[in-house]
């Protein structure tokens, strides 16, 4: 509409319209040559050119008639735009706007008076005309690029417009110099300017290759930089693709990395104009694999080399060129990188674009290499290798993180997983063995544990589960039903494995406010449910209160073992058909000044613990054996037991000392029993045996402590040698109420007199109860119906007492009165 306005007022306002044709073929021909040479400048997906139209443009508005300018250089733009293959829209869009911008600028030309000679009323008047040319043309691609791509494009093409205005200020001064030079010559200036123009073309190409020589290294420098940057932060891939696609001015670029081991496939996409990365690329999948598979470079375009295959694979793709390049690293391709489609329609990716692009390819191979490592040792870090569970490192940090937030009406629940008798297994089956039950307790944890739990492993045989709960019930709720759901049974090799778990559970606010002491609490509640297998334990104070008091008591053990302060008690066992006593059990006691009384469970656990269990153990056999040879002196010949740790038994050294110190007292070796409690000597395998046979072999008697308070079965007794069974007293002081409790004692006192075994009863308390041993044919017996444990001084005043007046005839043991 505005060329047909203005070439309309051309027509009947210029005399004349028309000029000479040769004269208008021949500046047809120069703005052809002139619109040739042009800089490219990108912005968004718009190409804006920089040419020296407006020199041939001035030359032509002094020489020919209005309507000779707008024909001239409406063809040129013509001829111009079917050189470039341009879109349709484009095309008849560019040659439109050339012939309204000619038009308009020729109006206003010959608005103005016109220009003769070479005065600088010319110059004012061609440098209008040519200025209006120029500001219409800039401010219809503006307007259209507004329109199809929003105003922001608009106004990002208006920032960038300023060169694109100096060239053409440029361009017109020059034009003008060559009509100053053309009227003072007569035309014989078109020579000179032949001649600078020839040199201009020259280090004109000369400087825009290097300019795009500067800006390439710039913007790979920028790209190594931004990587290595981003590679700390996660943010490689983003600042990779969108680097790359602003250095080669394409379209798309576009990483694919295959799966390989832990790492997933990746396909991700940075495309002009769009904040993110997309997970499609516009090239077919077949081009990417081809590329990977053969290790080269695959390359289709107006300006590159394309094989017939790649061709057929890309007819009908939305591509006008693209570049696929494998990443190698080593000798191994990890995926492609390629770049597709170069923005504007008349650029298109050359040879020297794929030489830039190969250099870009390796620095992002090496790149993604590290980032990965990077990213792996940060797994490695914080996940089990065996297991693949987050390590007791993540779990804190998400501990910590979890505190922090206050949620009313719920609690952070840890929970730990404490996986029974995993050292026997590797012990009897190996470590192998032991990683397999690991690896599928791990494996039940995470199928049993709620979606929003975090499920890892501590360590060795503990693994740590932690959410958010609406309190401790709940968690205790939660710790017994995941228990239960993991402790069934497990096939290794044909072999069958049962498996089970002793749970602690703490919860915040509760039982802690921060990760450091809610896993010390935690640990100290599982440590607590060990003791009684298979169980849940919540943590409590009390708990807590104990661990820190066997913390303080490990400096005072040493001291008090150093001043002879711990003491031996004796508690007398009993035949139970005639009352007469056969022998004492020999039992540490400790009053400290500091700590008071001390429990022997108390202190026995800090001496295995802090390297005095040798020292205590040789205390009380020392005192026990010196005792036992004073009384055979006195006429009273008794044996005497000791209890000894199962971590004892596995000194090889520990039955030599024993025979010395047998030697050095004058001791029988049968009147020393040696007690070891069910789980030091039924623990599933044999590795107590060779230990037991030793002590067997020195003539010492040897019993089974606590019996019935383990899961071990009675045969395995008959592959021990033992002489003698210790009844537990949790089942001896409820026979006389419990019937379950009396027909298990009943069952223990027959098998084991059927194995040839001796049994002894513990806290015998109650006629009641010795009748009913008395009854089912248990032999001995010990407990406070017959005596405490009593220092020495008090066991000689209590022998006075419960003798028999009548003199005992030698050889017999005292018989003992019924206690009242």
């Amino acid at each position: 509409m505005v060329t047909v306005v203005c070439v309309t007022g051309l027509a009947l306002g210029a005399r004349p319209a028309l000029g000479e044709w040769p004269l208008t073929l021949a500046m047809l021909a120069v703005m052809v040559a002139a619109a040739l040479p042009t800089i490219n400048v990108v912005v968004r997906r718009q190409a804006l050119n920089l040419t020296l139209t407006e020199i041939p443009l001035v030359v032509a508005f002094y020489l020919l008639p209005p309507l000779s300018v707008v024909l001239a250089y409406t063809l040129a733009t013509l001829l111009v735009q079917i050189r470039r293959s341009l879109a349709p829209v484009k095309f008849w869009f560019n040659i439109f706007r050339a012939a309204a911008a000619t038009s308009l600028a020729s109006l206003v030309l010959l608005a103005l008076p016109d220009p003769v000679g070479i005065e600088p009323d010319a110059w004012a008047a061609l440098s209008a005309a040519t200025s209006v040319h120029t500001l219409v043309t800039l401010a219809a691609v503006i307007a259209v690029i507004a329109v199809a791509q929003g105003w922001q494009a608009g106004w990002e093409i208006a920032r960038n417009s300023p060169p694109a205005l100096l060239a053409a200020a440029v361009n017109v001064a020059v034009g003008l110099l060559i009509v100053i030079t053309v009227v003072a010559t007569g035309g014989w200036g078109f020579l000179l300017f032949a001649v600078f123009a020839a040199g201009l073309f020259l280090v004109y190409r000369s400087y825009t290759q290097f300019l795009r020589q500067h800006r390439t290294l710039n913007d790979m420098y920028q790209l190594a930089r931004a990587m290595t940057e981003s590679s700390r932060d996660g943010t490689l891939v983003d600042a990779l693709l969108g680097r790359v696609r602003a250095l080669m001015q394409a379209e798309y670029a576009t990483l694919w990395l295959p799966a390989q081991g832990r790492y997933p496939e990746v396909l991700l996409t940075a495309q002009d104009d769009r904040r993110g990365l997309l997970d499609v690329a516009v090239t077919p999948a077949a081009l990417r694999e081809r590329a990977r598979s053969e290790s080269r470079v695959l390359t289709s375009g107006a300006h590159l080399s394309a094989e017939t295959a790649a061709r057929g694979i890309l007819r009908g793709e939305p591509v006008k060129d693209v570049i696929i390049l494998p990443l190698r690293s080593g000798p191994a391709v990890i995926g492609t990188l390629e770049v597709v489609n170069r923005l504007g329609d008349t650029n298109h990716f050359t040879s020297e674009d794929v030489l830039i692009f190969e250099t870009v390819a390796a620095h992002a191979a090496v790149a993604l290499e590290n980032s990965r490592l990077v990213d792996r040792l940060r797994h490695d870090a914080y996940h089990d290798t065996l297991t693949k569970l987050p390590n007791r490192r993540r779990i804190t940090a998400a501990l910590d993180e979890a505190v922090k937030i206050r949620t009313p009406g719920e609690v952070v629940a840890l929970l730990l997983f404490d996986v029974d008798r995993l050292r026997e297994v590797n012990e009897s089956l190996g470590h192998a063995a032991g990683d397999k039950v690991l690896v599928a307790v791990a494996e039940r944890l995470r199928g049993c544990a709620p979606a929003a739990a975090l499920v890892g492993r501590a360590g060795g045989d503990e693994f740590l589960v932690t959410l958010r709960l609406e309190g401790a019930e709940e968690a205790l709720d939660l710790a017994a039903r995941m228990r239960e759901q993991i402790r069934a049974e497990m096939v290794f090799d044909g072999l069958t494995l049962d498996v089970d778990t002793a749970v602690g559970v703490a919860v915040h606010p509760d039982h802690g406010g921060g990760p450091a002491l809610l896993l010390q609490r935690v640990d100290l509640a599982a440590t607590a449910a060990k003791g009684v297998p298979g169980s849940v334990q919540l943590f409590n104070p009390a708990l807590e209160s104990r661990s820190l008091r066997r913390l303080g008591l490990a400096g005072d053990l040493r001291r008090a073992l150093d001043g002879g302060e711990l003491e031996v008690y004796f508690q007398p066992k009993v035949t139970l058909r005639d009352r007469r006593l056969v022998g004492v059990e020999c039992l540490a006691r400790w009053e400290d000044p500091a700590h008071g009384s001390v429990a022997p469970d108390d202190f026995v656990a800090v001496a295995e613990h802090t390297g005095q269990l040798d020292r205590l153990t040789e205390l009380v056999l020392r005192e026990g054996l010196r005792r036992s040879r004073d009384w055979a002196h006195g006429g009273h010949p008794l044996s005497v037991a000791v209890n000894l740790s199962p971590r004892t038994l596995t000194d090889p050294h520990f039955p030599a000392r024993l025979s010395d110190l047998l030697d050095e007292y004058g001791v029988p070796p049968q009147r020393l029993t040696v007690e070891i409690r069910e789980s030091g000597v039924l623990d599933g395998t044999d590795r107590p045996i060779p230990a037991l046979r030793r002590l067997r072999d020195l003539g010492v008697r040897l019993s089974v402590d606590d019996f019935g308070t383990g899961c071990s079965s009675l045969v395995h007794l008959r592959r021990l040698p033992v002489h003698e069974v210790k009844v537990d007293r949790s089942f001896v002081q409820g026979m006389a109420t419990d019937p379950g409790d009396l027909a298990i004692v009943n069952a223990v006192v027959t098998l084991s007199q059927q194995f040839g075994l001796a049994v002894v009863a513990e806290g015998v308390e109650s006629e009641l109860t010795l009748e009913l041993l008395q009854d089912i044919g248990c032999e001995i017996g010990q407990g406070f119906l017959f005596s405490r444990p009593l220092p020495y001084e008090r066991l000689e005043a209590w022998f006075g007492a419960q003798l028999d007046l009548e003199a005992v005839p030698v050889g017999e043991l005292p018989r003992l009165r019924a206690v009242p």
